[in-house]
Protein backbone atom coordinates (compact mmCIF):
# COMPACT_ATOMS: atom_id res chain seq x y z
CA UNK A 1 0.00 0.00 0.00
CA UNK A 2 1.32 3.11 -1.13
CA UNK A 3 2.12 5.62 2.05
CA UNK A 4 0.26 9.04 2.05
CA UNK A 5 3.17 12.25 2.84
CA UNK A 6 2.26 15.60 3.85
CA UNK A 7 5.29 18.38 2.99
CA UNK A 8 5.25 21.99 3.31
CA UNK A 9 7.62 23.85 0.69
CA UNK A 10 10.48 25.91 1.97
CA UNK A 11 9.32 29.15 0.39
CA UNK A 12 9.53 30.85 3.38
CA UNK A 13 12.47 29.10 5.19
CA UNK A 14 15.22 30.77 6.86
CA UNK A 15 17.21 30.55 10.02
CA UNK A 16 15.87 33.72 12.11
CA UNK A 17 16.84 32.83 15.80
CA UNK A 18 18.64 30.02 17.73
CA UNK A 19 16.48 27.52 18.75
CA UNK A 20 18.77 24.42 18.87
CA UNK A 21 22.93 24.12 19.07
CA UNK A 22 22.70 23.62 15.03
CA UNK A 23 21.38 27.11 14.83
CA UNK A 24 24.60 29.20 16.90
CA UNK A 25 26.35 30.14 13.66
CA UNK A 26 23.18 32.04 12.29
CA UNK A 27 24.14 30.61 8.98
CA UNK A 28 22.43 32.08 5.99
CA UNK A 29 19.63 30.08 3.96
CA UNK A 30 20.39 29.63 0.45
CA UNK A 31 16.72 29.89 -0.54
CA UNK A 32 17.31 28.46 -4.09
CA UNK A 33 19.45 25.77 -2.77
CA UNK A 34 17.00 24.83 -0.71
CA UNK A 35 14.18 24.59 -2.97
CA UNK A 36 16.08 22.22 -4.60
CA UNK A 37 16.55 19.92 -1.72
CA UNK A 38 13.26 19.85 -1.27
CA UNK A 39 12.28 19.20 -4.62
CA UNK A 40 14.46 15.97 -4.64
CA UNK A 41 12.89 15.30 -1.50
CA UNK A 42 9.43 15.15 -2.35
CA UNK A 43 10.95 13.28 -5.49
CA UNK A 44 12.73 10.63 -3.63
CA UNK A 45 9.32 9.89 -2.00
CA UNK A 46 7.55 9.57 -4.92
CA UNK A 47 9.79 7.64 -6.72
CA UNK A 48 9.27 5.31 -3.62
CA UNK A 49 5.99 5.16 -4.57
CA UNK A 50 4.79 7.26 -1.55
CA UNK A 51 1.37 9.53 -2.48
CA UNK A 52 2.26 13.29 -1.68
CA UNK A 53 0.19 15.99 -0.71
CA UNK A 54 1.05 19.56 0.39
CA UNK A 55 0.14 22.10 2.77
CA UNK A 56 0.71 26.21 1.70
CA UNK A 57 3.29 27.95 3.46
CA UNK A 58 2.91 31.02 5.39
CA UNK A 59 5.00 34.36 5.16
CA UNK A 60 6.68 34.64 8.54
CA UNK A 61 6.67 31.20 9.59
CA UNK A 62 10.14 30.25 8.36
CA UNK A 63 9.85 26.77 10.31
CA UNK A 64 6.29 25.32 8.68
CA UNK A 65 9.31 23.17 6.28
CA UNK A 66 9.36 21.13 9.30
CA UNK A 67 5.91 19.46 8.64
CA UNK A 68 6.63 16.76 11.37
CA UNK A 69 5.99 19.05 14.35
CA UNK A 70 2.88 21.03 14.39
CA UNK A 71 0.49 18.24 14.96
CA UNK A 72 0.52 14.07 16.14
CA UNK A 73 -1.39 12.30 13.24
CA UNK A 74 -2.67 8.91 14.06
CA UNK A 75 -5.54 6.51 13.33
CA UNK A 76 -7.61 4.37 15.90
CA UNK A 77 -10.72 2.16 15.14
CA UNK A 78 -13.14 3.53 16.96
CA UNK A 79 -13.19 6.66 16.20
CA UNK A 80 -11.22 6.74 12.66
CA UNK A 81 -8.27 9.14 11.42
CA UNK A 82 -7.10 12.03 14.15
CA UNK A 83 -4.40 14.62 14.88
CA UNK A 84 -3.57 15.76 18.47
CA UNK A 85 -2.67 19.42 18.14
CA UNK A 86 0.74 20.37 19.44
CA UNK A 87 2.17 23.28 22.21
CA UNK A 88 5.50 24.15 20.92
CA UNK A 89 8.48 25.88 22.79
CA UNK A 90 9.02 28.28 20.67
CA UNK A 91 5.87 31.16 19.53
CA UNK A 92 7.25 31.45 16.16
CA UNK A 93 6.75 27.24 15.63
CA UNK A 94 3.49 27.85 18.12
CA UNK A 95 2.19 30.15 15.21
CA UNK A 96 2.20 27.40 12.71
CA UNK A 97 -0.49 24.87 14.58
CA UNK A 98 -3.57 26.29 13.48
CA UNK A 99 -2.25 26.40 10.00
CA UNK A 100 -1.59 22.66 10.18
CA UNK A 101 -4.90 22.11 12.27
CA UNK A 102 -7.14 23.78 9.72
CA UNK A 103 -5.35 21.34 7.04
CA UNK A 104 -6.38 18.40 8.43
CA UNK A 105 -9.61 19.75 9.81
CA UNK A 106 -10.47 20.04 6.58
CA UNK A 107 -10.14 16.88 5.35
CA UNK A 108 -11.90 14.82 7.98
CA UNK A 109 -9.52 14.50 10.94
CA UNK A 110 -11.01 14.45 14.34
CA UNK A 111 -9.00 17.27 16.58
CA UNK A 112 -8.55 15.83 20.00
CA UNK A 113 -7.36 18.75 21.99
CA UNK A 114 -5.56 17.45 25.46
CA UNK A 115 -5.41 20.49 27.81
CA UNK A 116 -1.83 20.81 28.06
CA UNK A 117 -1.95 24.26 30.01
CA UNK A 118 1.65 25.49 30.23
CA UNK A 119 3.29 22.11 29.32
CA UNK A 120 5.20 21.52 26.18
CA UNK A 121 4.02 18.03 22.82
CA UNK A 122 5.63 19.01 19.83
CA UNK A 123 4.34 16.83 17.54
CA UNK A 124 6.05 13.75 15.63
CA UNK A 125 9.34 15.57 16.36
CA UNK A 126 9.30 13.45 19.91
CA UNK A 127 5.90 11.11 19.28
CA UNK A 128 7.05 7.96 17.22
CA UNK A 129 4.74 5.49 16.45
CA UNK A 130 5.81 1.90 16.45
CA UNK A 131 5.44 0.43 12.49
CA UNK A 132 2.75 -1.64 13.30
CA UNK A 133 0.90 1.15 15.36
CA UNK A 134 0.50 -0.83 18.76
CA UNK A 135 2.14 2.16 20.60
CA UNK A 136 3.85 5.82 21.02
CA UNK A 137 7.59 6.51 21.62
CA UNK A 138 7.65 9.98 23.47
CA UNK A 139 10.85 11.57 23.88
CA UNK A 140 10.96 14.37 26.75
CA UNK A 141 13.41 16.75 27.89
CA UNK A 142 14.20 19.48 25.62
CA UNK A 143 10.88 20.29 23.72
CA UNK A 144 8.34 17.92 25.01
CA UNK A 145 8.11 17.96 28.42
CA UNK A 146 7.91 14.83 30.92
CA UNK A 147 4.25 16.19 32.15
CA UNK A 148 2.96 17.26 28.49
CA UNK A 149 3.95 13.28 27.43
CA UNK A 150 1.72 12.42 30.48
CA UNK A 151 -0.82 14.17 29.72
CA UNK A 152 -0.83 12.88 26.10
CA UNK A 153 -0.41 9.80 27.61
CA UNK A 154 -3.58 9.39 29.45
CA UNK A 155 -5.19 10.85 26.40
CA UNK A 156 -4.24 7.78 24.12
CA UNK A 157 -4.62 5.23 26.90
CA UNK A 158 -8.38 5.86 26.72
CA UNK A 159 -8.11 4.50 22.96
CA UNK A 160 -6.17 1.72 24.31
CA UNK A 161 -2.77 2.98 22.83
CA UNK A 162 0.24 2.73 25.28
CA UNK A 163 2.78 5.56 25.17
CA UNK A 164 6.34 5.06 26.05
CA UNK A 165 8.37 8.18 27.91
CA UNK A 166 12.07 8.39 27.14
CA UNK A 167 14.13 11.21 28.72
CA UNK A 168 16.72 13.13 26.21
CA UNK A 169 19.27 14.07 27.53
CA UNK A 170 21.78 15.05 24.23
CA UNK A 171 20.91 18.95 23.64
CA UNK A 172 21.96 17.78 20.07
CA UNK A 173 19.20 15.51 20.14
CA UNK A 174 16.45 17.51 21.52
CA UNK A 175 13.50 15.99 19.59
CA UNK A 176 13.18 12.07 19.70
CA UNK A 177 13.52 11.43 15.98
CA UNK A 178 17.31 12.51 15.53
CA UNK A 179 17.78 9.75 18.42
CA UNK A 180 15.63 7.05 17.44
CA UNK A 181 14.22 5.54 13.79
CA UNK A 182 11.95 2.42 13.71
CA UNK A 183 12.85 0.41 10.31
CA UNK A 184 10.48 -2.30 11.02
CA UNK A 185 8.44 -3.87 13.74
CA UNK A 186 11.93 -5.43 15.07
CA UNK A 187 13.93 -3.32 14.22
CA UNK A 188 15.26 0.09 14.95
CA UNK A 189 18.22 2.19 14.83
CA UNK A 190 19.19 4.99 18.02
CA UNK A 191 21.79 6.76 18.94
CA UNK A 192 21.98 5.76 23.03
CA UNK A 193 23.90 8.95 23.93
CA UNK A 194 20.85 10.68 23.78
CA UNK A 195 18.93 9.09 26.48
CA UNK A 196 19.15 8.78 29.79
CA UNK A 197 19.63 5.56 31.18
CA UNK A 198 17.02 3.73 32.75
CA UNK A 199 15.31 5.03 29.14
CA UNK A 200 17.04 3.09 27.45
CA UNK A 201 17.00 -0.10 28.88
CA UNK A 202 12.94 0.76 28.53
CA UNK A 203 13.50 1.70 24.75
CA UNK A 204 15.77 -1.52 24.10
CA UNK A 205 12.92 -3.86 25.35
CA UNK A 206 10.70 -3.04 22.83
CA UNK A 207 13.10 -4.44 19.66
CA UNK A 208 14.13 -7.34 18.67
CA UNK A 209 17.09 -5.58 16.84
CA UNK A 210 18.54 -2.41 18.47
CA UNK A 211 21.30 -0.77 15.68
CA UNK A 212 23.45 1.66 17.76
CA UNK A 213 24.79 4.89 15.87
CA UNK A 214 27.92 7.03 16.82
CA UNK A 215 27.22 10.47 18.11
CA UNK A 216 28.93 11.57 14.58
CA UNK A 217 26.88 9.55 12.67
CA UNK A 218 23.47 10.96 14.94
CA UNK A 219 24.63 14.77 14.85
CA UNK A 220 24.81 14.35 10.77
CA UNK A 221 21.13 13.34 11.17
CA UNK A 222 21.44 10.08 9.97
CA UNK A 223 18.94 8.86 12.79
CA UNK A 224 16.40 11.49 10.77
CA UNK A 225 15.91 9.20 8.27
CA UNK A 226 12.42 8.67 6.44
CA UNK A 227 12.23 4.11 5.87
CA UNK A 228 9.93 4.09 2.29
CA UNK A 229 8.81 0.92 0.56
CA UNK A 230 12.09 -0.40 1.51
CA UNK A 231 14.26 2.66 1.29
CA UNK A 232 16.08 4.56 3.52
CA UNK A 233 16.40 8.28 3.01
CA UNK A 234 19.23 9.68 4.50
CA UNK A 235 21.26 13.10 4.20
CA UNK A 236 24.29 10.76 4.80
CA UNK A 237 25.55 7.54 4.71
CA UNK A 238 28.64 5.64 6.18
CA UNK A 239 29.57 2.05 5.70
CA UNK A 240 28.38 1.68 8.91
CA UNK A 241 24.69 2.63 8.62
CA UNK A 242 24.90 1.27 5.21
CA UNK A 243 25.41 -2.23 6.77
CA UNK A 244 23.26 -1.59 8.96
CA UNK A 245 20.05 -1.11 5.74
CA UNK A 246 21.50 -4.04 4.20
CA UNK A 247 20.99 -6.62 7.13
CA UNK A 248 17.21 -5.01 7.08
CA UNK A 249 16.78 -5.48 3.54
CA UNK A 250 16.65 -1.08 3.16
CA UNK A 251 18.47 -0.18 0.51
CA UNK A 252 20.22 3.81 0.88
CA UNK A 253 18.99 6.89 -0.92
CA UNK A 254 20.86 9.79 -0.15
CA UNK A 255 19.22 13.09 -0.61
CA UNK A 256 21.49 16.69 0.54
CA UNK A 257 19.62 18.63 3.29
CA UNK A 258 22.40 20.99 4.46
CA UNK A 259 20.54 24.04 3.69
CA UNK A 260 17.40 22.32 6.33
CA UNK A 261 20.36 21.30 8.79
CA UNK A 262 21.22 24.87 9.38
CA UNK A 263 17.79 25.09 11.47
CA UNK A 264 18.40 22.04 12.73
CA UNK A 265 16.74 19.86 10.93
CA UNK A 266 16.75 16.82 8.21
CA UNK A 267 14.17 14.49 6.30
CA UNK A 268 12.26 12.83 8.79
CA UNK A 269 11.21 16.42 10.24
CA UNK A 270 10.06 17.73 6.63
CA UNK A 271 7.14 15.16 6.57
CA UNK A 272 3.95 13.57 8.27
CA UNK A 273 2.80 10.45 6.87
CA UNK A 274 -0.77 10.34 6.39
CA UNK A 275 -2.85 7.08 8.08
Amino acid sequence: MAKRVLLCSPAYFDVVDQKNPYMADRLPVDREKAERQWLALRTALEQAGCEVETIAPVAGLEDMVFAANQVFVGFHDGIGKFIVPSRMVHNSRQREVPFYVDWYRQRGYKILEVDLGNEHLEGHGDLLWHPDWSRIYAGYGFRSTQAGVEKFGDAMSKLGIPVIPLHLIDPCCYHLDTCLCPLNNQAALIYPGAFAGASLVTLRAYWKRVYELTAEEAHKFMCNGIVANGRYLTPYITPHLESILSQEGLAPVVLDTSEFEKSGGSLFCMKAFLP
